[in-house]
């Protein structure tokens, strides 16, 4: 058995992971009895984590929003900080770690009372990111209650639009967040259409926990992220790019993410297919990554890079009279 206080980290660990934990569940996962659970609860609450207890056969715990942050070795204003410093991550300020972000901010926002809470609301009103983008913008709260219906297993109802379609309400059972490249994606199952379904979040909007509770299914595929790369590779693009790129894979990868299918050619060549319905960032991704490259394809890939290349260098000639100076 672990020693008391490794024991009531892992505790609390637990209690931020799901809503509500049975106490017997609880007990089981610690490896203590129920009344050695009681004391560990009981020394959370000295400690100020607000751990709520419900009496009975079905009693258990959970951990509710309190009166005041509990002991982090935070004051109001770093806590302020640190939640919106995990919006701007969640955001995609900094490139792999919004999925953790939105984790993080998750537990920040489930513990931090309302007055600081409105402050955090208050200065992403007002603040205007200057950082680029090549996505559209997914608002960090809207991720933020999406991901707490996925860890307490909880019925989700939000508005869609799909490509083409009209606006409809959702109901569904959430299973993960996925970030892939330039866009966050939802992966749940459809109760009303009974079938397992993508949703990109910048296209739901007013996403509205129901309180009913679900029983997680099995995904059909390996993971998340795969069952996302899955249905966009069945989905119909408008393009389907490939290119022979003279780079190493890590270089080709930090450049498109996750939204190129990545071949290793040798040790410094690699073939990259794109799916896409725009020609744009495909462009502008391969002008980033600063290496050579071949195009096998399709047609218009090579006319748009045609274009963009004609634009820069009329840019680049500048102004009559001042080539040179």
């Amino acid at each position: 058995m672990a020693n008391t206080s490794e024991r009531t980290l892992r505790l609390l660990s637990l209690l931020q992971t799901h809503r509500y934990w049975p106490g017997g569940d609880l007990a089981d996962r610690l490896g203590v009895s129920e009344r050695t659970l009681r004391r560990d609860v009981d020394r959370l609450r000295e400690l100020g984590y607000p751990v709520d207890a419900s009496r009975g056969v079905a009693g258990g715990y959970q951990l509710r929003s309190g009166t005041a942050m509990p002991p982090l070795l935070l004051d109001d204003e770093e806590a302020v900080a640190i939640a919106v410093g995990l919006r701007t991550a969640a955001g995609g300020a900094v490139e792999g770690i919004e999925e953790t972000s939105v984790r993080a901010l998750t537990k920040v926002i489930q513990v931090m009372p309302p007055r600081l809470r409105r402050r955090v609301e208050a200065l992403r009103a007002y603040t205007v990111p200057g950082v680029f983008s090549g996505g559209p913008t997914v608002d960090a709260g809207a991720l933020a209650v999406i991901a707490s219906a996925c860890r307490d297993d909880e019925r989700l109802r939000f508005s869609y639009t799909a490509r083409g379609a009209e606006r409809t309400s959702r109901l569904v059972e959430p299973h993960r967040l996925v970030s892939m490249g330039r866009r966050w994606y939802l992966v749940a199952w459809d109760v009303e259409r009974g079938d397992w379904r993508t949703f990109r979040v910048d296209r739901l909007s007013s996403p509205q926990p129901t309180g009913a509770r679900f029983r997680q299914r099995e995904l059909p595929a390996e993971d998340a992220a795969a069952f996302v790369r899955q249905r966009q590779a069945e989905r119909p693009h408008r393009y389907t790019i490939e290119v022979l790129v003279h780079a190493p894979e890590a270089a080709i990868r930090s450049a498109f993410g996750r939204e190129a299918d990545v071949s290793v050619v040798d040790a410094g060549s690699c073939r990259v297919v794109i799916r896409s319905d725009y020609l744009e960032w495909p462009v502008a991704s391969l002008g980033w990554l600063g290496a050579d490259f071949e195009v096998v394809g399709p047609p218009e890939f090579i006319d748009a890079l045609r274009a963009t290349g004609e634009r820069y260098a009329r840019a680049a000639s500048g102004p009559a009279g001042v080539v040179g100076q």
